[in-house]
This record gives structure tokens, sequence and C-alpha cells, in this order.
């Protein structure tokens, strides 16, 4: 029994001495894990022991000094703020270093891979919105079938389009006054709708990444992308995978072709913005872009608001600027269709400030920015007009006639590709635009629209139902046309005001008539030609301002008294209503 207890004893004061000593050990071993330094070349990492210590416990250190240690750290932490900030950090260096070797490589091809950091940009197609130039001539023979198509299929230049970043670099084109300006204290959000049909993906993307880069987070509610019923493989699952990670980007699809008017309609029900702002599918927003389009909103919810819409070469993708001095407003002619001309000078001596909005009588239509609630009350586009064309001019009359402004912002920028054409298919059984502007000019022109009917032989056709248009125009108390051309818009030509009308005959050979040509051509000489009779080209009116007209061309002479008996120095010209080269005398004695 005497030796049980003992060993007994000795198991009880054994097994507390192995757990301390296991407990030791286990905590000696964890102070010297090595975890090694990532600047493993600073220095080498060796064990020393504290010499202060009897009893120490090694210690890693590196054999540099402390104040070397805190610069590699430093190195080591810009390092990986600049590795969090990468643009691409989802493929290692290698994968983007390979995708840059073959973009370069592949001709025409969209270019979806971000750049690297330290690539120069300025070396990149169409950096800062300079032009690219291809000769189609040296292009391989598949490159020019894909360079044609291109054009045919958008009405631009596709190919170059395709070889330029879609978040390349333009320069701040605003005048200096501008980033002087004192904002609204309190400007709201937007919703920006853009509406397309197979459009080009590159434009549509670089429409899209424009917007995002250069908006102020907490303006920008939303970007909402329609489809109206494209059929480009490239606009269904591949659009949804390029915008996926796009936060504050929406699509929404059309079940049919419904045009830009409906499909706008689509996107303004479902806009959550207190502002909505329309933009084409292939624009591009420069610095600075936003703030003056909601400043004015701001101040005033009934006005609507269109940026200064800057030329992007539809061959070039060059961005032209434009200069305050030099900007157009909006106007529009007798066959109901929007045309720029010179800003008046009455206009421009209004202002007090060069950043000041300009007053414009009619919006282009594709880039413009209005109070959400304001569009409601308006009862926004007529849905009973199909596809595009006249809902601008629409828009313009009811947003002056029922109590509002449309002003133009010159220190907004937004960049557009002017079409030659439209690349698309229009339907045959109807002139959608004749319904558009005939359903506009009986809602809206009130008497006027005898002028517009005598350019389409009194052919109203089949216009539908305004009713409902009517309705809202006497809800909201809206002031008549007359008005509309005595107060917006007196510069406009009014046929029924003419001082004279008809031909222009030679005083030496009556046989002899002024002959326009081709008014549609600016600079077109005009010449004599035996008369006719029959109008046309050889009708002229002497407008109030004493210009002699043919629709909006004017006859204009440069030259002096030297040169009147010189040919081809009277051109038919756009008319500007600023006399000068235009302004003519009748001698009734003569």
């Amino acid at each position: 029994m005497i030796f049980r207890r003992r060993g007994l004893l000795k198991y009880l004061f054994l097994i507390p001495a192995l757990w301390l000593i296991a407990v030791v050990l286990f905590s000696l071993r964890s102070s010297t894990q090595v975890q090694p330094d990532v600047n493993t070349d600073q220095g080498e990492l060796i064990l020393k022991t504290d010499q202060n210590k009897e009893s120490s416990t090694p210690t890693l250190i590196n054999s540099k000094s402390s104040k070397d240690n805190e610069e590699a750290l430093g190195v080591h932490e810009k390092e990986k703020l600049a590795k969090n900030k990468h643009p691409d950090e989802d493929h290692p260096q290698e994968e983007r270093d390979k995708a840059r070797a073959q973009a370069k490589e592949m001709k025409g091809q969209v270019q979806l891979m971000p750049p690297d950091k330290k690539e120069n940009l300025k070396e990149s197609p169409g950096e800062m919105g300079n032009a690219v130039n291809i000769d189609k001539d040296k292009l391989t023979r598949e490159e020019r079938v894909k360079f044609d198509a291109g054009w045919k299929n958008n009405a631009f230049n596709q190919y170059i389009s395709d070889m330029i970043r879609l978040r390349r670099s333009l320069a701040d084109i605003r005048d200096p006054e501008c980033k002087k300006m004192e904002l609204h204290p309190n400007l709201t959000d937007a919703s920006v709708i853009i509406i397309f049909h197979n459009e080009a993906r590159s434009a549509l993307l670089r429409t899209v990444y424009s917007v995002l880069d250069r908006s102020p987070s907490p303006l920008l509610h939303e970007v909402i992308l329609v489809d109206d019923y494209s059929d480009k493989e490239h606009l269904k699952l591949e659009l949804e995978d390029d915008i996926k990670d796009l936060k504050k980007v929406r699509l929404l699809r059309t079940s049919k072709r419904e045009g830009l008017i409906r499909a706008r309609l689509k996107g303004a029900v479902a806009a959550k913005g207190k502002v909505l702002i329309f933009l084409d599918s292939h624009c591009e927003c420069t610095e600075g872009w936003l703030e003056p389009l909601l400043d004015p909103i701001a101040r005033n919810p009934k006005v609507a608001v269109v940026p200064i819409i800057e030329i992007i070469d539809d061959n070039t993708f060059h961005l032209v600027s434009t200069p305050i001095q030099n900007i157009q407003v909006g106007g529009f002619d007798w066959n109901l269709i929007f045309n720029w001309h010179v800003t008046p000078d009455r206009e421009m001596k209004r202002r007090t400030k060069k950043t000041d909005p300009i007053r414009s009588p009619t919006m282009a239509g594709g880039l413009f920015a209005i109070d959400r609630d304001w569009f409601d009350q308006l009862g926004m586009y007529d849905p009973g007009m199909d596809i595009w064309g006249g809902e601008n001019l629409e828009l313009s009359f009811k947003v002056w006639t029922c109590g509002g402004e449309l002003l133009c912002a010159p220190c907004s920028h937004i960049g557009h590709i002017f079409r030659k054409r439209s690349p698309y298919e229009w339907p045959k059984d109807v002139n959608v635009v004749k319904k558009n502007t005939v359903r506009l000019a009986e809602v809206w022109l009130d008497d006027y629209k005898k002028y517009y009917y005598e350019r389409i032989n009194n052919d109203l056709g089949n216009y539908g139902d305004v009713s409902d248009r009517l309705k809202i125009r006497e809800r909201l108390q809206c002031k008549p046309f007359k008005w509309y051309l005595d107060n917006v818009y007196p510069e406009q030509f009014i046929p029924g005001e003419s001082l004279f009308f008809g031909e222009i005959r030679n005083r030496g050979n009556k046989e002899v008539c002024l002959d326009s040509q081709e008014v549609e051509e600016s600079d077109k000489p005009v010449i004599g030609y035996p008369c006719h009779g029959q109008a046309g080209n050889q009708f002229f009116l002497m407008s109030k301002i004493n210009e002699i007209r043919r629709e909006e061309k004017c006859l204009d002479y440069s030259g002096g008294e030297q040169q009147l008996n010189q040919p081809n120095k009277l051109v038919s010209f756009s008319c500007h209503s600023m006399r000068g080269n235009q302004l003519w005398d009748y001698e009734a004695s003569s």
C-alpha cells in the first residue's frame, strides 16, 4: 500500500510539471516564429538576444537601421495602395501585359481592358478628343470589310470608334469663367436616360463611361439605358455583362420597336432622380458638364436646359469646342424642321455675365435636362407621335407658352456624333415625320399652321386624335402662338408679313429671272435664268427686315463695288437676321 501511494504522488507531481513545460515551450515557439518581410532584399534577417536581460527571448529584427525599415515599410504601403487602386485587379499583371500586346495587334477591335497607370495614354488613339485618321487603302482586305461595315451599320466610322478607349481623355474645353461659377447650393440629383437601337458597342459604352466618370456622385442618381428592341448580339448578354459591375446603371428593354419618343417615355416613368437628363447613345460628356445643367433648374423648376452640343466628327472622332461668344440657338422653319441660328444681339446684351444661360426658342431635342415633375405636368412627350421627329419642337413650344423657359447652359459641353443619315429602317406605310408635325401644328400653332400646311399641299393625312393634347394646353392656360413669335422668337420670318413676293426680273432683259438653283446648298451662286413662271427657285419674298428670302436662304453679297459685274458673287446663304450682306432696298420708282 505504501508503494502504491508513493507512485500516485509521483504522477500527481509529474503531470502538472509536464503541462507547465509544454506551455512555456509553446510560448517560446510562438514568439520566435519568423514572418517573412515584404522587402527581404532590404537586409538580412537574423536572430539576436537582448543583452539587457539575463534570460532573454529571441526576437526577429532587421540588420538595417530602424529608419531604413520605416522607409521600406512606407514603400510597401504605397505599393499596396497602388495595387488596391488598380482598375483591373481581377487579373494578374502578366495577363494584363498579354492583353495589351494582343490589343496592339488587333485592329479596329473594342478596347475594354482598363489601361495600366504606367501606360502613356497620350499615345492612345483619340486621346484629348484628338482626331484619328486611317488610310483605308493601307488596310488589309479583311479590315476594309470591317471599315465599310461600320459605316453602313452606324452612319459613322465605327472602325475608329472601336480603336479609341472607352474612357478616353478629353480636354477641359470650358471657358475659364465657368470654373468660377457660383452654383446654387441645393442642386438636386439627376437620372440620365439613354435610348439606343442597334448602337455600336464602343459608342454606347463610351457615352455611359463619360457620364459616370465626369459626374459628381451625389448629383448622379442613376443611368438608365433603354434598349429599343435591338437585334445585335453585342447588345444582348454581352451588354449585360459589360454593365453588371456599374452600380448606378440600369438596363430596360422594350418588347417591340417603339421609337425614340415612346422609349424615352419608358425611361422617364422608371426614373427616380429629381431631374431627367436625356442623352443620345453616341455622346461624350466633358468635364463639368452636369452642374451647369442642374443650376438653372434649382433656381426655377419650370425651365428646360440644353448644353452646348459640340460636334464629334463622324469620321475622325475629333471633338471641336465652341467659344461662348459663338454659341448658336435653336429655331425652326415653316416646314417645322429645327435649325440653328446666331444668338440675337438683344439676347447677348440681356445677360449680365458671360456664364449666364442663353434663352433659346427651340431645342435640337437629343440632349436636354428638365425637372421630372414639370415634365409630367407638361404631358411629357406626345405618345401619339411615332419613332422620331417633331417632338423637340412640341416640347419647346410647350415649355415657353405654358409658363417656363428654354435655356442653353454655356458652361455645359457635350460632344455628339452628328450623322449625315439615319442608319435605321423607317416604317414604309406612313410618313412618321409628317404625322408628328401635323399633330404638333394642330395643337400648338393656331392660325400659323397654315404656313406649314401650304408646304405639304394641305395633305394632312391620318394624324390621329389630339384631343388629350389640347386639354393639356387648356389646363395649363398656355399662351397663344402669336405671343411666342412676338416675345420669344421675334426674328422668325413670317411669310404673311412679307413686304413683297414674286419673281425678280432683269431690267435690261425682262425674260431673265434670278434663280437660286439648289437652295439647300449654302454659298450656291445665284444666276440669271429664263423666267419659267412656275415659282420654285425663282420665287422670292422680301421680309420686313429687308431680306430677300427663299425659305431659310437669303440673297447674300459680300463683294464691293468693284466686284458688281463679276460672276458668282451673289449667293444663296443661310439667313442670319443681322442685315449686313443680306440687307436689300427696293426702289419703287424702278
